[in-house]
């Protein structure tokens, strides 16, 4: 049996992850900042609720000692971000970003992949499959960024690109530390969730897909890389 935890899954993309995984066959916890939204989304999935604040190290602690009394974990999904936005659900760009945005942003988005990592990465070293799925976005291509005509280029804003190309570079980073732990990152696409207002223009379902695909490489599999539901992305 694969146990697999999925950071930020009462709702969006890791909700539907962890439904995803549960009829694949996989035992799931979803971790939830909000203790009640998340018992609510886990009695609805009928999967386990562990309450995982990704800003703090008391309580991914504590997520952790819970999971290695459990079992263990053989998949780590680190899907919890945040996107700062402005009034009327605007993003904030270069000319108003401020170093306290930037600071909030990499707290969750940054800091938070490398304090759940931290944590798991022992509980993972014991698995014969260990697995991790760092949730990144087409936003932190630099190669999309800088392609003139392409809809990252049109992005205006400056903390989450920034904060999620610091994700992928922890991607690799730490694919080659731990060579036995497949660890990749994912662009979903530009998804219909909470983070960007609902302004998305694919469903859940469709932004889900290269989550659950590569929650489920093989040993052999690759690692170190980035990858959208068509294949390689360009970094």
């Amino acid at each position: 049996m694969t146990t697999t935890l999925i950071t930020g899954a009462n709702k969006g993309l890791g909700f539907e992850t962890a439904r995803r995984l549960t009829a694949a066959g996989h035992t799931v916890y979803i971790g939830s900042r909000d203790a009640e939204r998340g018992l609510r989304a886990a009695e609805q999935l009928g999967v386990r609720l562990v309450q995982l604040d990704t800003t703090s190290d008391a309580s991914v602690e504590a997520a952790a000692r819970t999971i290695e009394a459990d079992g263990g974990l053989d998949v780590l999904i680190n899907n919890a971000g945040i996107e700062e936005r402005g009034a009327r659900n605007v993003v904030i760009g270069a000319a108003d970003v401020t170093a306290d945005i930037m600071r909030n942003t990499f707290e969750t988005n940054v800091f938070g992949t490398v304090r759940v990592l931290h944590a798991f990465l022992p509980l993972l070293e014991r698995s014969k499959a260990p697995i991790v799925v760092n949730v990144s976005s087409g936003l932190a291509s630099l190669t999309r960024l800088t392609a003139a005509g392409t809809p990252s280029y049109g992005y205006p804003g400056v903390a989450y690109p920034a904060s999620k190309t610091a994700v992928n570079a922890i991607t690799v980073q730490y694919a080659k530390a731990f060579p036995n732990i497949r660890i990749n990152a994912v662009e979903p696409g530009f998804t219909k969730t909470d983070l960007n207002g609902n302004t998305g223009v694919q469903s859940v379902e469709q932004g889900a897909e290269i989550i659950v695909r590569m929650a489920q490489v093989g040993p052999d599999g690759p690692t170190g890389g980035f990858f959208d539901a068509e294949g390689t992305f360009p970094w």
